[in-house]
């Protein structure tokens, strides 16, 4: 079973960074994407970042394009989301999430829909 779990949120004060983690198990899928989103109470999720390396696409939603980078490890067992120059806007729940054999994914806005796992979300909590 493919098993994703987030974590490295916490609080920070604004102008800081942090750096989520999704530590991936059981994922063999040779071409994958990988999505960050998050969600705001009472929102629905929204993309944040995301990347497929069946397309070599890589998505960032505008308010957080140039403050955040999205990476993965060779292994594909851990995707990063460095977060720099945080703002109390970024406040929210961030989940990881995967999809095997992606088509044409992450070249716009993902939805939520088109990835298959997800782990837990981590809480982002940005002080003014």
């Amino acid at each position: 079973d493919v098993q994703l779990q987030a974590s490295g949120g916490g609080l920070v004060q604004a102008g800081g960074s942090l750096r989520l983690s999704c530590a991936a198990s059981g994922f063999t899928f040779a071409e994958y994407a990988i999505g960050w989103f998050r969600q705001y109470p009472g929102k629905e999720r929204e993309a944040v970042s995301c990347f497929s390396t069946r397309d070599n696409n890589t998505y960032y939603t505008d308010s957080v394009r140039g403050r955040f980078t999205i990476s993965s490890d060779r292994t594909k067992t851990a995707t990063y989301l460095q977060m720099n120059s945080l703002k109390p806007e970024d406040t929210a729940v961030y989940f990881c999430a995967a999809r095997s054999w992606p088509v044409n994914l992450c070249a716009i806005t993902p939805s939520e829909y088109e990835f298959d796992f997800w782990g837990q979300g981590t809480l982002v909590t940005v002080s003014s």
